[in-house]
């Protein structure tokens, strides 16, 4: 045997509870559970907590894990598989045109980075890239919101039938080249554009591949029951299985309501629906800023955007409709400026806004915050990050209950200050919501982030400790893990993750990385 870790107190991911063995590891898998086991190293076990490897079901690390492919941030946290292409909208599948808008429009999630090799262009492609050197292993969502780009491009309205057919063969391919269904950002241009019936052709072609919908729905703020009831009814039509991204219910509006979601979803699953959810353990969201804008301001592109937020006339028309109506990039919710935090920028010149809600900064230099927002916008060419303070601790516990809940970061690893939800996720569960609050219980909060996430995924051999699984596997204190990543201070690790293995290999080894690059894409049909 390569490795054995002796004496562990095993969760194996299925939610039962813990036993004391032995887990042996040979050739990326494992090999033995039981008594006595011997290695070629045999690491001491005792009181530490070995479970399966933890499944980020929605990260945005889609150009991070290649630019800084040791992704410190996710090992670090015991991740040793993330679900990439979220929200509707990623790198492939792309064209020339619908790859230079992205770069712009996503440089907020995700940056830009100079000199970076754009050496693919179908989800097959990237697959391959990522297959060249990364850490953690990954899974990627054919996103609806890039596919729109390529046969509807910006434009506000229904496809043409040759236009959906288009999309759905663009749908159809991605598939076929390994992706494990689609994401949607409906708050987000151009995916939002699509109504319910476009939805629904699109996902009976990913039901019919065996895939999943994960959509980043219309609302989560006013109107968010009314907005999961409509992906729920897409599931239903068309036949494919639900995911639904970042789940909570935010805002004013939705303090106290989360029993309302759970509602709707108990029913659905009751009838048959097969739905699952994921959600982080921590109250602020995170987004690009102009992503509040409302959703007729980005018709066209980039340029056009940004014509119309230069014109006095057309800023004041967006100011009432963020500040008095409620715009659908905000959620339907009248703008709080107070709670919409600068946490990146491209300009230096900008860098004093950081960390500053666009309240605070707009008074300080003696200006109004929707005329300090627009300036912002323009200046930065849209490439600018924010959090956004709505959030409410009853909903995040009561979600984070439920029996379809995985985890998820949603985390952007790019900015001055980005969410510490990147760098905390998953030990912030286990150390806060486990060991402090007793909100969930060890064996049940370990199969929330691998067991189940591995079984809505369709992974036959990840997600369990398991004789014969692919040793993707985490060891921690459970008296000590913990988050030490905070809004001031985003990029900490946490504490308490001793050894983390993917595919067998160390690449946190006596909670030290190690740089090494064992992982590799998922590809949806695969072995």
């Amino acid at each position: 045997m390569d490795l054995v870790f002796r004496g562990a107190r095993v969760v194996d991911g299925t939610g039962a509870p813990e036993r004391i063995a032995d887990v042996a590891i040979n050739k990326g898998r494992i090999a033995g559970i039981g008594s006595g086991l011997t290695g070629n190293r045999v690491v001491d076990a005792t009181g530490l907590v070995l479970c399966p490897g933890f499944i980020d079901m929605h990260s945005h690390s889609d150009l991070q894990v290649l630019a800084e492919p040791e992704h410190l941030a996710k090992v670090s946290q015991g991740v040793t598989c993330e679900v990439l292409g979220q929200d509707g909208l990623s790198y492939a599948p792309v064209d020339e045109q619908v790859l230079a808008t992205l770069r712009g429009q996503l440089a907020g999630w995700n940056d830009d980075p100079p000199g970076f090799d754009w050496n693919w262009r179908s989800v097959g492609e990237y697959l391959d890239r990522l297959d060249q050197g990364i850490a953690v292993n990954a899974a990627y969502l054919v996103p609806q919101g890039s596919v729109r780009m390529l046969h509807v491009d910006w434009s506000d309205r229904a496809p043409t039938e040759s236009e959906l057919d288009a999309m759905k063969s663009t749908v159809d391919e991605a598939m076929a080249q390994g992706a494990f269904g689609m994401s949607s950002g409906l708050t987000y241009t151009p995916g939002m554009y699509a109504d319910t019936g476009e939805l629904v052709e699109l996902c009976r072609v990913v039901g019919a591949r065996g895939g999943y919908y994960s959509p980043h729905h219309r609302s989560y703020g006013a109107g968010a029951v009314e907005a999961y009831a409509e992906m729920v009814e897409v599931s239903r039509r068309a036949d494919c299985p639900l995911h639904l991204a970042h789940a909570t219910m935010n805002f004013p509006v939705n303090a106290g309501r989360a029993g309302e979601l759970l509602s709707v979803l108990d029913q659905a699953i009751a009838e048959g629906v097969d739905v699952t959810l994921d959600s982080y353990p921590y109250l602020a969201g995170a987004t690009y800023l102009s992503a509040l804008l409302p959703s007729w301001v980005s018709a066209g592109g980039l340029d056009a955007a940004l014509a119309r937020l230069s014109d006095v006339d057309t800023r004041e028309r967006i100011r009432v409709e963020m500040e008095e109506t409620g715009s659908d990039g905000h959620h339907g919710v009248p703008i709080d400026w107070a709670a919409i935090e600068v946490n990146g920028v491209r300009a230096e010149r900008n860098a004093h806004l950081v960390g500053r809600s666009v309240a605070d900064s707009a008074a300080a230099l003696g200006t109004t915050p929707s005329r300090l927002y627009f300036d912002l916008l323009v200046d930065e060419r849209l490439g600018t990050s924010c959090l956004m303070h709505v959030g409410h601790e009853d909903n995040v516990r009561a979600i984070m209950r439920h029996p379809a809940h995985t985890g998820g970061s949603d985390g952007l690893l790019v900015g001055d200050r980005p969410h510490p939800r990147a760098w905390g996720t998953f030990p912030r569960y286990l150390g806060r919501y486990v060991r402090e609050l007793g909100v969930l219980g060890l064996a049940e909060c370990v199969e929330h982030l691998t067991g189940r996430p591995a079984r809505r995924l369709g992974l036959t051999d990840r997600g369990l400790v398991r004789e014969g699984f692919a040793a993707d596997l985490v060891l921690f204190d459970p008296d000590t893990v913990a988050d030490t990543a905070t809004f001031e201070q985003p990029r900490q690790r946490a504490t308490g993750i001793e050894h983390v293995l993917v595919n067998g290999v160390p690449v946190i080894e006596e909670n030290r990385p190690t740089g090494a690059l064992p992982g590799h894409s998922l590809r949806k049909g695969s072995p």
